[in-house]
């Protein structure tokens, strides 16, 4: 059982270094605080918090396997090696496209909300 807890403070630590070292999860935090800022807000449905939910985790979950075969491949080649750049560049287009899926999926739940306030405002 210990080492099951243990896990859970490993886990913690992985957080806590991609918090600390990279800029992008920081970014991607913050357009989660965004959303779900938005969504409470704008009291989007039950449906559009799970697609909301599943964006937001979708995107740090390959941001952190982003940061942990960089860091991998910074490892095992300390020095400019082709396929490590490759290896790096196909794991940040990972994160690019699941990026790009979650702000689609926020532009349809979000953007007809934004046009009817506007809309009413006016």
């Amino acid at each position: 059982m210990n080492k099951f807890i243990r896990g859970f403070g490993y886990a913690f630590k992985g957080l806590r270094y991609a918090t600390e070292t990279q800029l992008n999860f920081r970014v991607h935090l913050v357009a989660m605080l965004t959303a779900v800022f938005m969504g409470y807000t704008l009291h989007i449905s039950y449906y559009e918090w799970l697609w909301i939910g599943l964006c937001i985790t979708l995107v740090l979950v390959v941001e952190l396997i982003n940061t942990a075969i960089e860091t991998l491949t910074d490892l095992v080649s300390p020095t400019y090696h082709v396929k490590a750049g490759i290896v790096k560049d196909v794991s940040a287009g990972a994160v690019l496209l699941t990026a790009i899926f979650a702000l689609i999926t926020g532009l349809v739940i979000f953007l007809p909300k934004l046009l009817n306030l506007i809309h009413y405002a006016a």
